[in-house]
């Protein structure tokens, strides 16, 4: 399995890590009604559940685009290139979203965004 593969599975888990940390030592955490829970959530609880929720829409876009890229032989050297690249950049957007950075978290996001967009561009 290649290196940008590996990255899919990465991104994959990575709601779930979001996710973890903002229900990690919440009061009165229900498992029951998970998303009623998160619902009433404020600070950076609700800013890392909102970057569980971002990490959702960005896998397909980017999952994609590698399984593309590696379909059409795109250079591997540049696919996991961009591949790790991406990942770097989601940790930092999910970094940025718990520490309230927003206009960091938007340049960082728009930097994943284009690993993805360069991935379709490799494989053209």
């Amino acid at each position: 399995m290649t290196l940008a593969y590996w990255c899919v599975l990465i991104a994959a888990f990575m709601p779930i890590g979001f996710a973890g940390i903002s229900k990690a030592g919440g009061e009165r955490y229900n498992n029951t009604r998970p998303r009623e829970w998160l619902a009433r959530q404020s600070g950076w609880r609700q800013r890392a559940n909102w970057a569980q929720q971002n990490s959702v829409e960005a896998f397909a876009p980017f999952a994609a685009a590698v399984i593309i890229a590696h379909q059409l032989d795109a250079g591997q050297t540049a696919v996991n290139a961009l591949a790790v690249s991406f990942i770097g950049f989601r940790v930092a957007y999910g970094a940025c979203y718990i520490g309230d950075r927003p206009t960091l978290r938007s340049l960082v996001w728009l930097g994943g965004f284009a690993c993805v967009i360069a991935l379709f561009f490799l494989a053209a």
